[in-house]
């Protein structure tokens, strides 16, 4: 059975994610989180002092962006993890601070190139399920599958929400839907490779389906462009 690239853009806490891994999970496929990586980028430039609320310091980032390497490793329970420099990052990447901050970074033409560079290394011999803003439209234009996924925003923050308090978070659910409006705002709009649906991509709105009912609707889209 041949093997082929799966590109899974969208919008913010859309459940890319969500839906790549249970895909890769189905089809024994690799998963590659392209939004860990942005988000490592920005704990790296946080933990550095580049980057504060009303600041980046592009100069040192960039003079330093080749230095950043990640990966992903499966712990003992089966579950992907992010690597900054051979670091376990997987819980500093996923708060909301580090979210903002690497939707911020990503707009950097140099900090996507380099993200570019390693999701598309990632991704040479195929059989590979990547997730982001950018991956059927400038990482992989050539992907056999694309899925653009989309949500209510208000569908969205509610699924933010249950994720930090899960991490024993306590958000406030006006501050969580006015950060993924902003994050919409500038992932569209952006100049540098901007969200936007590949003209081949599958849109799909999964406001109102369960987990189970997607993974069936997509396993099946997935199944039909194999053969």
């Amino acid at each position: 059975m041949k093997k082929i690239i799966v590109a899974i853009d969208g919008l913010s806490s859309c459940g890319k994610s969500t839906m790549a891994k249970d895909l890769a999970q189905q089809t024994g496929y690799i998963y590659v989180d392209t939004g860990a990586m942005y988000r490592a980028v920005a704990l790296f430039s946080i933990q550095n002092g580049w980057l504060k609320q009303n600041f980046i310091d592009e100069e040192n980032l960039k003079k330093n962006i080749s230095h950043i390497k990640i990966s992903f490793r499966t712990n003992a329970d089966g579950i992907q993890e992010t690597y900054l420099n051979e670091c376990n990052v997987e819980r500093k990447i996923r708060t909301l601070e580090v979210a903002n901050a690497a939707s911020r970074v990503s707009t950097l033409g140099f900090v996507r190139q380099e993200m570019v560079r390693q999701q598309q290394l990632m991704g040479s011999e195929k059989g590979i399920v990547m997730d982001g803003r950018d991956i059927g439209t400038v990482v992989f234009p050539q992907a056999e599958l694309k899925i653009f996924v989309t949500a209510r925003a208000e569908a969205r923050a509610m699924r933010r929400m249950k994720e930090l308090q899960a991490r024993g978070e306590k958000p406030d659910f006006e501050k969580v839907l006015a950060n993924i409006k902003e994050r919409d705002l500038r992932d569209t709009t952006r100049q540098e490779s901007p969200l936007i649906k590949a003209k081949d991509a599958i849109l799909f709105d999964n406001s109102d389906i369960t987990r189970q009912e997607q993974k069936k609707n997509f396993l099946k889209i997935f199944k039909e462009r194999i053969t």
